[in-house]
């Protein structure tokens, strides 16, 4: 059974950083693309940032690009998202899903799994 969960939110003032962490089990991590997406009040969740297998492509959101760093340590099934000049507009709940395939991808159609979620509250 696949089980991602995910640590590290909280609440942070703008401009600072948070790294959210993502451990993952019942797959063969190193097989799967991971993924990192958001979801606020009464918005769809959408995509943040993605990883491919072995962590040699990457994807992010216009939105998160040059602040958000998406990293993968296969040896220790996790996953990572290095968050920094964070804004107010990143408060959302993070999740971090797992791919049926190796390739990054950006819609979360392509992604098989999820973990429960984690707050990112961002205070202005």
């Amino acid at each position: 059974q696949v089980q991602l969960v995910e640590s590290g939110g909280g609440l942070v003032q703008a401009g600072g950083s948070l790294r959210l962490s993502c451990a993952a089990s019942g797959r063969t991590f190193s097989r799967y693309a991971m993924g990192w997406f958001r979801q606020a009040p009464a918005k769809e969740r959408e995509f943040v940032a993605s990883i491919n297998w072995n962590g040699d492509t990457t994807y992010y959101a216009d939105s998160v690009k040059g602040r958000f760093t998406i990293s993968r340590d296969n040896a220790k099934n996790t996953v990572s998202l290095q968050m920094n000049s964070l804004k107010p507009e990143d408060t959302a709940v993070y999740y971090c899903g797992q791919s049926t395939v190796m390739g990054a991808g950006t819609t979360s159609d392509r992604y098989a799994y999820w973990g429960q979620g984690t707050q990112v509250t961002v205070s202005s």
